[in-house]
Order: structure tokens, then sequence, then C-alpha cells
């Protein structure tokens, strides 16, 4: 095959694929329905004509740029042979994105407070103490399959390993592809990828242990329901995110058997690869479209009738429209995004350092055991 046209090919493919994230980064599917671009308003306002025109704005111009991006970087790409174009690009759109994310955010907030979006409305909060004296366990059952192919992957590598030559290649991704380095043989070049698997598994642990004690973003109009629909959310996602490690892990195992056996066959690689990332696509693609941010699209029957509260303006704690929360009087370490599915880390708690130092150390883990190899 040509391989101005894979350049290209791929190119385009990467911009697409990034312009319609970009595109529907705003949607409802990806963030809470009452938070459009990171402004808390009142839930009968989240379809107001501000925030429509906002969100109008943002796609035209995100749809306008991701056009133009894709065909001159697809065009450069070619022309000059690498991927490099393309990461350009991907980086000049993502910026073009968070300017125009800014400038929706700023015109949303403004249109709350000369509209007085919150001034009739009876604000309040509401806790479920049961999750602290009754807490969602710990999906151990799903954690299994995760230690059990860690495990494999360590009983296999210690059969293989005598027989290992003394040289051994291991494959690493560039802007031209996948090539592969020698390296001598040892302990930590042959596990390299059985030591990625016990970071991983040990972070996702930590990571679900962390957010079954997170705070909750209850729904203060249907308490009970909030809670009980909260329980369910927490339950899904700690199953999924232990069943992403598992995907995960076999990778890595796929990857120690190719690099164990020497086989640099690229079709093999590529399904190594490719084939657990689908399914963690895949995962990804059910919870946010049949999950939704804090379990909003799980629905809880009970009948319960509406306290007519709205959940407080609560504003001036997010910065970075809307992704970044500081609040030095909330003892949470984790809250609900504001801006996409899952959880972010309260900056203005100290203990926060803790979590920000846990990520470290994981970072400089993989960055050492890569170094070496």
């Amino acid at each position: 095959m040509n391989t101005l046209l894979v350049d290209a090919a791929l190119n385009f493919g990467i911009l697409a694929v990034l312009g319609a994230v970009l595109y529907a980064a705003p949607s409802p599917l990806l963030n809470p329905p009452a938070v459009p671009f990171g402004v808390r308003v009142p839930p009968d306002k989240a379809r107001a004509d501000a925030v429509e025109e906002q969100r109008g704005r943002y796609r035209g111009a995100v749809l306008a740029a991701a056009a133009v991006v894709t065909v001159v970087s697809s065009a450069l790409g070619a022309a000059l042979g690498t991927l490099a174009v393309g990461v350009v690009g991907s980086l000049l759109l993502c910026v073009l994105a968070a300017a125009l994310w800014v400038r929706a955010h700023r015109g949303i907030a403004r249109a709350k407070a000369e509209g007085g979006w919150y001034a009739q409305a009876r604000q309040g909060a509401v806790m479920d103490t049961s999750l602290r004296t009754d807490p969602v366990r710990f999906p151990w059952g799903w954690a299994v399959p995760a230690l059990v192919v860690i495990a494999v992957s360590v009983v296999v590598g210690v059969i293989v390993y005598p027989g290992l030559p003394d040289r051994i290649a291991l494959p690493e991704r560039s802007l031209d592809g996948t090539v592969y380095r020698m390296y001598p043989t040892s302990v930590w070049t042959a596990f390299g990828f059985v030591l990625g698997q016990l970071l991983l598994t040990l972070t996702m642990v930590v990571t679900v242990a962390g957010l079954l004690r997170a705070r909750a973003d209850l729904d203060v109009a249907r308490p009970v329901a909030g809670a009980a629909r909260y329980r369910r959310y927490l339950t899904v996602m700690a199953r999924s995110m232990m069943g992403i490690a598992t995907l995960m892990n076999l990778m890595l195992f796929g990857l120690s058997a190719l690099m164990w056996s020497e086989t640099r066959s690229t079709a093999l690689t590529l399904a190594v690869t490719f084939v657990p990332l689908v399914g963690v696509l895949a995962l990804t693609g059910w919870l946010v479209l049949r999950v939704g941010p804090s379990g909003s699209r799980l629905r809880e029957g009970t009948g319960e009738e509406g306290t007519g509260l709205v959940p407080r303006d609560d504003d001036r704690f997010w910065r970075g429209a809307g992704t970044v929360y500081v609040n030095a009087d909330d003892p949470a370490i984790l809250v609900p995004k504001r801006v996409g599915i899952g959880w972010t880390v309260n900056f203005g708690n100290p203990r926060s350092l803790v979590v920000a130092a846990l990520v470290l150390a994981v970072a400089v883990g993989a960055a050492v055991v890569q170094a070496v190899r």
C-alpha cells in the first residue's frame, strides 16, 4: 500500500476521532445535565436559550476548526511522510476547543447572573449517612480475573525465563510505527510488562476503594431515589473499572508472550493490543450511554414526591471553567466531576496531596521500569 496514503489516512483518522470527541464534549451524555460547560444552573434552566446558544456556537466553531485542521494536517502528513503533523494538529485542535469552552462557560455564567436564575430557587443539599455506615462493598469477585491474569503471567514467565536469549527485543511505539530495540535479558526486561500489570491493578484497586468513599452528588429534588441510584452507580463503576484492569492485564500478558517467544508479527501485535482496547472502549461507551455522569441515566422508580429544592450554586469553588475544584472547607478528597464522567480531586484539601503523591509515585515507578529495562 502507498506509504503516503497510509500516513494521510492515519492523520485523518486521528483528527477525525478527536474532532468528534471535542464536538460531543458539551453533550449531557458526557456531563451532568444541570452543569452545562461547567456552570451550575437550576435543572429547569439546563436547556435555556442562553445555554443552547452557547452550545451551538461552540459546536459550530469546533466543527469548522476540526474540518480545516484535519484536511491540512492530512495533506501535510502525506507530503512529509510522518504522523508528527497529526500530533501537532491534535494539540492545536485541543487548544482551540479549550478556548471555545472557556468562552461558552463565561457566556452562560453571565446569562445566569444577569437573569437571576437562582434568585427565586430554593437551594439545598442532601447526604446519605448510610454511605458511611454501610458503604458499597469493594467488588473483590470482579478483581479476581485481573489477579488471575497476573498469576498466569508470572507462572509462564518463570517457566520461560531460563530459556530466553542473552538479549531480548522489546517493542517501542514511535511516530513512524513500532520499532524493536535489543536489551540485555534481565528480570526487569523480561518481566517489565508483568510489573506493569501489578502497578496497573494496584492503582485501580486503590482508586476504586477511594471512589467508594468519595462524596456523593445526590439529587436534592428526590433524595431517596438519588441515594439508591448513586449506590447502583458506584457498584457499576467499581465493577467496570476492575473489568478494565482485566482487559489491560490481558493486553500486557499478550505483549509479554510475544516478547518471550521473539514473535514480531505486526498482525499479532495489533491483535494483542487492539482487541483489549476495543473492549475497554466498548465498556466506556456503555457507561456513557447507559449509565451517565453520576448515574444520571439509571432509573429508580420509587414514586417519591419532589422536594422542590435545587442544588446549591457552588460555582465559586470551581476554577478553570468548571474543571478544578478548590474548597478548603470541604473535607472530601474526591468529588464528582462537573466536566466529564467520574471524580476529581479537591485541591483545597491538604490530603489531596497524598493522592497526588500516589499518582506521581506510580508514574515515576513506570518511568524507572522503562529506564532500567
